[in-house]
């Protein structure tokens, strides 16, 4: 079997529960995305933002990561404040944001139900994410949105999950990337005060110090 590219095929077989679903919601949804959802922006970006799995109504309606639900509010606001985005996000595809030396992906690319994959999803959706990080040969940085994508990112990046146990605002150097752990910037954890702004932006200021100053960033 030929090693898969970053992005699997719109009717991807390999997980039949999220195969159902999928199908489920383009009966119930014909106009929506319905699909694995592809990473968003250059493959030349030093940083690789990877998060849970889309969301039902966001990106999974929307067909772009974090578009469509109030995660993507706080991501894309912060990673303008950072000079990581230029434009204007309106939780559409089509509002013309650009990302600057960045790129967005999920840990599994279908939405799951309930929006909780299962261990065996997460692991046969692996070997995507291997691909999307073999793919980007200036990547140097690495922030995982959560404990999920943590334990992907380290699993895909062969490192042991002891030496490189998640908490928010710590650092992991691998052999390919410096990972950046924060919480999931999800409307549950920010209304519950688990992650705030601030929390998010000190993560992003820590890349940012380490990648050093984009040129979006002195051009107003």
């Amino acid at each position: 079997m030929p090693r898969p590219s970053g992005m699997p095929g719109r009717d991807c077989p390999r997980c039949p529960r999220l195969v159902a679903f999928r199908q489920n919601w383009r009966e119930r949804e014909p106009e929506w995305f319905n699909a694995p959802v592809d990473s968003f922006g250059p493959l030349e970006a030093r940083l690789l933002i990877v998060g849970l799995a889309p969301g039902l109504r966001g990106a999974n309606r929307t067909g772009r990561p974090f578009t469509g639900d109030y995660a993507g509010d706080l991501l894309y606001g912060t990673l303008k404040e950072f000079g990581f985005a230029q434009g204007d996000y309106r939780a559409n595809p089509d509002d013309g944001l650009t990302l600057i030396d960045c790129r967005i992906t999920n840990a599994v690319r279908c939405v799951p139900p309930d929006n909780k994959p299962t261990p065996q999803e997460i692991a046969t959706c692996r070997d995507f994410l291997a691909a999307t990080i073999k793919e980007m040969p200036r990547l140097s940085a690495a922030v995982a949105l959560g404990r999920v994508a943590h334990e992907t990112l380290i699993a895909a990046n062969g490192a042991r999950r002891s030496e490189c146990p998640f908490g928010h605002g710590r650092n992991h150097a691998l052999a390919a990337f410096t990972l950046f752990d924060s919480y999931h910037c999800s409307r549950y954890n920010t209304n519950t005060g688990v992650l705030t702004p601030q929390m998010f932006r000190d993560v992003f200021a820590q890349v940012r110090a380490q990648l050093g100053t984009s040129p979006a960033m002195t051009i107003g």
